[in-house]
């Protein structure tokens, strides 16, 4: 896959709908980077002004093998309520990492985020012919685990104090889910 065209146009869950990002989701993109609850378990840079999210979109290469970032709809609506990403994806190894969150609070604890892991996971097993999909997530987010859990990930290792929050250090679980495992 070498852009969007290798992409169909949407990859469809349960409740869900997963679609490549454009320019125009810069505003809910800055306004969840900068919210200190969906932000909270995650690593979240530097802050960036909403001008400089919204050139980062529209600067931002087509979606490719070794990169795949979508948004999460609500199957029956239109508007975004979050994003997950495949990267560092390589033919090769059959490997890539997973990004995932939903930004709109509303949508926290219904199933979105499982059902949008496990559409994004038979994408990258069916489509990209991944064999394995790893991820990181700080110990004390248990919400996030159990539904990395859920969907089929197993934890792989602990990473001991690599992520800082409020003047404390985390670990953090690196997870892994085979093609097979898949929930």
């Amino acid at each position: 896959m070498t852009g969007d065209e290798g992409l169909s146009d949407m990859v469809l869950g349960d409740l869900v709908k997963l679609r490549a990002m454009a320019p125009s989701d810069a505003e809910a993109l800055w306004r969840w980077n900068h919210d200190p609850d969906v932000m909270r378990w995650m690593n979240d840079g530097y802050a960036q002004s909403p001008a400089q999210v919204e050139r980062w979109m529209a600067e931002r290469p087509r979606n490719t093998y070794g990169d795949v970032l979508l948004g999460i709809e609500v199957l029956s609506d239109t508007e975004l309520i979050g994003l997950v990403r495949l990267r560092g994806a390589e033919p090769e190894t059959g490997c890539a990492e997973l990004d995932v969150y939903l930004g709109e609070k509303g949508y926290w604890g219904r199933g979105y985020a499982t059902d949008a892991m496990r559409a994004v996971c038979r994408y990258g097993f069916e489509e990209m012919r991944l064999h394995k999909i790893t991820l990181t997530v700080v110990t004390e987010n248990h919400a996030a685990h159990h539904v990395y859990q859920k969907v089929g990930f197993v934890d792989e290792g602990r990473l001991r104090q690599v992520f800082r929050r409020d003047g404390q250090w985390y670990d953090m679980f690196t997870m892994g889910l085979l093609e097979d495992e898949l929930r």
